[in-house]
């Protein structure tokens, strides 16, 4: 392997993780970035004359401390360089006592602190412990990169401001904000998984980025919740290729070729499930994910344990009730006992007023309502549920089964 490409494999696999101990060593977002890629810009003009050093990521971390120090005095960009310089200096040795791994985890919680609004938390993660451009994140969420700058320097600076610790919090609020955190890669994945809106169904970047840190924070912390959320997350990525047709458009999941479905993934998502499971501390997460295990572990639609689906969703909202969870479990129902069954489900829930503005509810609605030869509450429900979702692919989806009605 040459030289170059060598630390474009460096950059790939390490630029974050020198990211964040720069940020714990310099206390600046900003400058820890102009630091990383001007080491970056050093080991291009070096490495190939003098080769790839022994330890590529603490020679990126020197190169970038001490550039980040050149770079605060020409800009002047610090009041108090002296006190800036001291703590440069005086951190290698403890860089030495403090592991990597650990300035990650740090790196993570700070993106997720409470203080920054959810959108600033997910910008600002998918900015410093992604490493997407601001330009992929505006695309991701369909919003403007100018929008999606200035949210990010706005959560840089409120951490600046308000002297927000960049720390892993303490044992007595580590549950709350582990919380935020898996809140946080749950969204991302999410989005990637079924986008909000957009030309396509999934985005794939976005949900790798969220199982990447996903695998990293149970390596790094592994609670049971972590746990559960990346089993969740790999059992649903498990069934990526065949959710869509060659030409993008939606396939049911008792409609998808089960035989395309990842099989490890299965197997890695399905055994964190038991290891979460087993520590009885167990969360929301962990039921999503006992419930995606089920579907997963059915060699096809008919032979899926409705029951125990039914049962836990009957557990997840005890644990964590919401509308959305409860309109999942009527589904459940309905394909355990029956279209009716569901349908008044749905019925009570939309009559609350809580869904009303949201498609899937619509769309749910519709089918049961079509399975009844309900045809003209199934028209008007499909038509509501056009109205409200900004996807093309289930734009054609909802188009193609009320051309089925017709």
């Amino acid at each position: 392997m040459t030289e170059n490409a060598t630390i474009d494999l460096v950059y790939r696999t390490e630029s974050r993780r020198v990211l964040a101990t720069l940020i714990r060593l310099l206390g600046d977002f900003d400058l820890a970035e102009e630091g990383l890629h001007e080491a970056f810009r050093v080991a291009l003009e070096q490495w190939p004359r003098d080769g790839v050093p022994a330890n590529p990521r603490a020679w990126l971390v020197s190169a970038g401390r001490f550039k980040a120090i050149d770079i605060s005095r020409r800009l002047a960009r610090f009041d108090a360089l002296d006190e800036v310089s001291e703590r440069v200096a005086v951190d290698p040795a403890t860089s030495e006592d403090e592991s990597v791994e650990d300035d990650q985890l740090r790196l993570i919680f700070t993106c997720c602190h409470p203080a920054l609004t959810p959108d600033a938390q997910i910008a600002l993660t998918l900015r410093e412990v992604c490493g997407l451009t601001t330009e992929e994140i505006a695309d991701a969420f369909l919003a403007p990169p100018s929008t999606l700058a200035q949210r990010i320097v706005r959560a840089k600076a409120k951490i600046r401001d308000e002297r927000i610790p960049y720390q892993v919090p303490a044992n007595d609020e580590l549950t709350e904000r582990l919380n935020a955190v898996l809140r946080v890669i749950y969204l991302v994945f999410n989005e990637g998984y079924a986008a909000s809106a957009g030309a396509t169904l999934t985005r794939s970047d976005l949900s790798s980025e969220a199982i990447r840190v996903g695998r990293l924070l149970v390596e790094l912390l592994p609670e049971p919740e972590a746990i559960g959320l990346l089993a969740l997350m790999l059992l649903h990525e498990s069934r990526r290729t065949a959710r869509t047709s060659a030409t993008g458009d939606v396939i049911l999941l008792e409609d998808q070729d089960r035989s395309l479905w990842n099989r490890a993934l299965i197997a890695e998502g399905a055994a964190l499930v038991e290891r979460a499971l087993r520590s009885r501390r167990f969360g929301p997460y962990t039921l999503q994910a006992a419930i995606a295990a089920v579907h997963a572990e059915a060699p096809e639609a008919g032979s899926t344990d409705r029951a125990q689906i039914v049962g836990l969703y009957d557990l997840l909202l005890r644990a964590d009730p919401s509308p959305v969870i409860e309109l999942n479990r009527a589904v459940a129902v309905a394909m355990l006992h029956g279209p009716a069954a569901g349908l008044a489900l749905i019925d009570t829930i939309l009559a609350r007023g809580e869904l009303a503005d949201y498609h899937l509810a619509h769309s749910a609605r519709a089918d049961l309502c079509r399975r009844l030869k309900r045809t003209a509450d199934a028209r008007a429900s499909y038509e509501r549920a056009l109205t409200l979702t900004r996807q093309e692919p289930e734009r054609r989806f909802l188009e193609r089964r009320l051309g089925e009605l017709d």
